[in-house]
């Protein structure tokens, strides 16, 4: 439409030139090339919409036959007529062009312009003969009374100046427009050549300013008569009469149009030729732009028309393959155009019913993701089961809290998992009691702490848990099973409970002691000698034991005093190797033993020379070592496996740098009993004990030391073929560079 629209711009330009011959010497053959080439453009663009319909023809294309049928009408339609006219204009340009430069108007022109020529002389010369006849009353009037007379003379000749002149060209009088002028214009030569040859001497002047389209102009007739003198006394000299008179506006008009006219003839008569050329090109270009605007036209128009019924069949193809999205539907008011907006709205109903299940279930899919995010980052574990206590789903604090793969175990009961059989019981349980509960009391959840005991892999049994569980239904039969870890919590209340009976035990035990012990042994003093030797030996027996009891009592309010009033670590850079070789010299009978330093025959020592200096108190990690070797050397007394008669160690100490966690480990391994289940639950209250005389603050003490470090401790049996071999107890603690600012 752009090409087209530019070709009829041009065609019109084209037009203007031909009957303009400035334009048409300047510009016609600029327009005729751009015209040349803005039809070759719309014969490509023809070409290739042609080629277009016929391969999609070809591929059997819906449509395809209808647009091309809808093309070849519209476009006969425009082409036939086109063909006619331009055969009948053809004729008529090229017969009118012959008749313009006919002998007849040749000659026509030429009269008018010999008659308009003729017009014009007789004019001046009429003009000369009044003007010659009215010069006679000025023959006796003097110069200086000439100007009235002159005056006067002026409006009987119609004329529009008048001027007397001397003969040496001096200028007498005037009268007219020559009065406003400073100089007013002289005769010329030519007119007082003509005037002493005639007599009288006119001229018309203005004709040659004539502009083509620039209107009529001041055309005149310019007379110069001679003055007779009929009194030589009077007038001294001749005088010049010179008169000016305008010529009638029709008469120069029609005078000119005929000049023009007789011009332009012969101009066009000498290129004849070209010029029939010119309009037979013009009129062929005219037909090509209309002929290939209409070809265009009928392409659009065709596809116009089957735009609508081919967007209806690929609306359909893509409705039937599922794509529901909305269909465009075309402006308009015809029937087709109705059919594919009921089409598009129809599309648009079935988007908008997906659009909002789609809304939906991203809704729900958002929920469950923040819901997910939320149980991924709770502390707590959550599990969901079904109602024969299959696990649906878990978040990663169960895995923690468990120690259990949960995740990798969805679909398989609660109870197959390694160490949560009795755990798994326990929750059925409570959830069958729950259930029947809830539909007779309206309870809403259950809650219930459980003792959890398991082991690992490799068959190292794992220290307790103590965990806070509730549960409650969900939908569909399933159960929704929340619990923490509480060991922690449970653990440090034990110890804050058995330091405040620690201080209550020293306060109030240990202040009666002496007095009980001195006056025992004042009573054996004062009545040794008095009673008879059977009496006597009685008295000395009950008096100590009475004393051994006290110290028994004594030291062990020592021992709940020292673990009351543990003092605060005085954490410096130490060699953890060195502090344990140290301690190991206080059980005498020293050999070379395993991989480490000097160390009792009893007693092997491990030492990794990897392991950097941790942050530590000196006193109190010594005491740490102590208890723990002491304590093992007490778990191997009696046992049957021990391999003491064997010359094996019984205790081995370890030191090891674990570089994939960046701590240094300290383990103390016997091959004693190891712990009751029982014992191993609550390892580290006070009071509890394996030991017949113990006091069981030993592995409590060791606790607390372990948290004033910022170590982390850890207890467990040795267990290989279902057979406890021994127990082990560890403590991890930070390197010196990281730990100081950890602690900090």
């Amino acid at each position: 439409m752009l090409l087209v629209g530019i070709g009829f711009v041009l065609l019109f330009l084209l037009a203007q030139a031909t009957n303009n011959r400035l334009l048409y010497e300047r510009y016609y053959t600029r327009l005729f090339v751009v015209n040349v080439a803005v039809a070759a453009v719309l014969a490509l663009v023809i070409g290739w919409g042609v080629y277009r319909l016929l391969a999609r023809l070809r591929r059997g294309k819906f449509g395809s036959r209808l647009l091309i049928k809808l093309a070849a009408i519209f476009g006969l339609v425009g082409v036939l007529p086109g063909l006619l006219i331009y055969g009948v204009s053809y004729q008529f340009v090229s017969r009118s062009i012959e008749s313009w430069f006919d002998v007849r108007v040749e000659g026509a022109l030429d009269s008018g312009l010999t008659l308009a020529r003729t017009s014009l002389e007789t004019q001046a010369r009429d003009f000369g003969n009044q003007l010659r006849s009215a010069s006679a009353g000025l023959a006796e009037i003097p110069d200086a009374l000439a100007a009235l007379p002159l005056e006067q003379l002026r409006a009987q000749l119609g004329a529009s100046d008048l001027t007397l002149w001397n003969a040496s060209g001096r200028l007498l009088a005037s009268a007219g427009q020559s009065r406003f002028e400073l100089t007013p214009e002289r005769p010329s030569p030519s007119m007082l050549r003509a005037l002493r040859a005639q007599g009288v001497a006119t001229q018309v002047e203005g004709l040659d300013d004539a502009v083509p389209g620039g209107g009529t102009p001041e055309a005149r007739i310019r007379a110069l008569v001679a003055v007779s003198a009929r009194s030589i006394g009077l007038v001294g000299e001749q005088r010049l009469l010179q008169g000016v008179q305008p010529l009638p506006t029709s008469l120069v008009t029609h005078a000119l149009a005929v000049q023009e006219a007789n011009r332009e003839y012969q101009e066009r008569a000498l290129g004849r030729e070209g010029l029939r050329r010119m309009y037979i090109g013009t009129l062929t270009l005219s037909l090509f732009l209309a002929v290939f605007g209409a070809v265009l036209l009928a392409v659009v128009l065709g596809k116009q028309l089957a735009t609508p019924l081919l967007m209806l069949a690929e609306g359909m193809r893509q409705v039937a393959a599922g794509d529901l999205a909305p269909k465009v539907a075309l402006p308009g008011r015809d029937e087709l155009v109705g059919l594919t907006r009921s089409f598009a709205d129809m599309t648009q109903q079935l988007a908008d019913a997906r659009a909002a299940v789609d809304a939906s279930m991203h809704a729900v899919d958002a929920s469950r993701a923040h819901l997910q995010t939320i149980l991924d980052n709770l502390t707590a574990g959550v599990i969901v089961l079904d109602a024969q206590g299959l696990i649906q789903s878990s978040n990663p604090g169960a895995t923690r809290i468990l120690r259990a793969p949960l995740a990798a175990s969805a679909g398989r009961p609660l109870g197959s998992l390694d160490g949560l059989q009795a755990f798994a019981a326990e929750v059925d349980s409570q959830f069958a009691s729950f259930e029947g509960e809830r539909l007779e009391h309206g309870l809403e959840h259950w809650q219930k702490s459980f003792e959890l005991y398991g082991h690992a892999g490799g068959g190292v049994a794992t220290d307790a848990l103590t965990l806070i569980a509730r549960g409650a239904a969900l939908p569909d039969g399933l159960r929704l099973l929340v619990f923490d870890d509480i060991s922690e919590i449970v653990s440090a209340q034990r110890a804050h409970a058995w330091g405040e009976v620690a201080r209550r035990l020293a306060h109030e035990i240990k202040n009666p002691l002496t007095p009980i012990q001195l006056s025992a042994e004042r009573l054996e003093h004062k009545l040794a000698d008095k009673l008879p030797e059977a009496e006597r030996a009685l008295l000395v027996r009950a008096v100590r034991t009475i004393v051994d009891q006290v110290d028994a009592m004594k030291r062990l309010v020592n021992e709940f005093r020292d673990y009351a009033r543990l003092p605060m670590a005085d954490l410096q850079p130490i060699d953890l190797n060195a502090l344990v070789a140290e301690v190991l010299q206080l059980y005498g009978g020293a050999a070379e033993a395993g991989h480490g330093p000097v160390a009792p025959a009893r007693i092997q020592v491990e030492n990794d020379p990897g392991c950097p200096p941790i942050l530590g108190d000196a006193q109190q990690l010594r005491q740490v070592i102590h208890n723990l070797v002491q304590n093992a050397l007490d778990a191997t007394e009696g046992t049957e496996h021990a391999p003491a008669d064997r010359g094996d160690p019984v205790v081995i100490v370890r030191t090891q740098w674990l570089d994939n966690l960046q701590r240094v480990r300290l383990s103390v391994i016997d091959s004693g009993h190891g712990f009751p289940d029982a014992i191993l639950k609550r390892a580290f209250e006070p009071y509890v004990t394996t030991k017949p005389k113990g006091t069981g603050l030993g592995l409590a003490v060791v606790r607390k030391i372990a948290d004033e470090h910022g170590a982390r401790i850890d207890v467990s049996n040795r267990i290989n073929d279902g057979q406890i071999l021994g127990a082990q107890v560890s403590l991890s603690f930070q390197p010196a560079s990281e730990g100081r600012t950890a602690l900090t």
